[in-house]
């Protein structure tokens, strides 16, 4: 699958489950592990768990994520498809680690 179409995949799950305040940073030419990341606000843990499943479940028998990783909260959760990497976040704890200022050299789409 090429990553257009899996960005374009993973975009259309989040927004299945409403997540809110989705970015997609393009860090081609900026760092050598991942390509892009997508950004998303869920509005509580079961919110956040929604959004996850969503994403793993739409690449069932197309594409598995190579890791799905959450941290001990479930206030921040990851899947790596390598070339694109998602992160789904409570509220304050995206605006805590503000990975879009971080990264504020990446080009966006949205």
């Amino acid at each position: 699958m090429n990553q257009q179409t899996l960005i374009e995949k993973i975009k259309n799950a989040l927004e299945d489950k409403k997540g809110i305040d989705i970015q997609i940073m393009d860090l081609r030419g900026l760092v050598s592990y991942t390509d892009f990341l997508v950004l998303c606000t869920g509005t509580s843990g079961a919110h956040i768990e929604a959004l996850v499943s969503n994403v793993t479940d739409s690449f069932k028998g197309v594409e598995k994520p190579s890791h799905v990783n959450s941290s001990k909260d479930d206030s921040w959760w990851i899947v790596d498809f390598v070339d694109v990497v998602v992160h789904v976040f409570k509220e304050d704890i995206r605006r805590f680690y503000d990975l879009e200022q971080l990264w504020g050299d990446a080009g966006r789409k949205h």
